[in-house]
């Protein structure tokens, strides 16, 4: 399923500046080898992450979900130099081609992968984090914001992928439909939680913008 009419979504493409040789390469892999090659944030979500950061200049970013590295990858480029990105995913099988293109970036040194359940391993992490993004399993999407929303510094931003989900959020939802009911809980969770400040932006599949007060 494409996210935009296809003409809306090339003309946005050709309109963004260009990805990296390397993070083309690594959509390219993605797309040969990986199953469910939609996953990849892509060009123009992966730009938008990009200039986040540029925005930021975060000294610690926390990203849930890192499938083959694009994003992790997008949100380094705006690093501070002394900042460094912890990525968590539990897919072991994903390892060679992530380590692969993570050791050929610029910021290979900056980028810490986590192997193992992100709920597990957030309680370990330092407090003081700048920038959050939430890209993993949808019905622990309320999990991961509880877990990581009282170690974020005030003026922290939170983003989750995937918010609109195809645009079901929007239509009745099917009772067994366990995704669909965690992402549209999320939405109306952080929608009414005073600690932070949301925009639910239609980038893609949807990304949940959330500042903490």
């Amino acid at each position: 399923m494409e996210f935009l009419p296809e003409k809306i979504d090339n003309y946005a493409g050709e309109h963004t500046a260009a990805e990296s040789a390397l993070l083309a390469n690594l959509s390219r892999e993605t797309h040969l080898k990986i199953m469910v090659p939609r996953m990849l944030s892509g060009h123009i979500q992966g730009r938008f992450l990009s200039m986040i950061s540029h925005m930021l200049k975060p000294k610690y970013i926390i990203e849930i979900g890192t499938y083959t590295g694009y994003s992790a990858l997008c949100m380094a480029e705006g690093l501070h130099p002394d900042g460094k990105i912890i990525t968590i995913d539990n897919n072991e099988e994903l390892k060679d081609i992530l380590d692969a293109h993570m050791n050929a970036s610029e910021f290979a040194n900056q980028i810490d992968f986590r192997l193992g359940a992100a709920l597990d391993i957030i309680p370990m992490l330092p407090n003081d984090i700048d920038l959050v993004f939430i890209d993993a399993d949808k019905p622990n999407y309320s999990n991961y914001f509880d877990a990581v929303i009282d170690k974020m510094r005030p003026g922290g931003f939170i983003l989750a992928d995937n918010v609109l989900w195809s645009g079901k959020v929007t239509e009745e939802i099917k009772t067994n439909d366990k995704s669909t009911i965690a992402i549209n809980a999320f939405n109306k969770k952080v929608h009414a939680d005073p600690r932070v400040e949301n925009v639910l932006i239609p980038i893609r599949d949807g990304i949940m913008a959330l500042r903490k007060l």
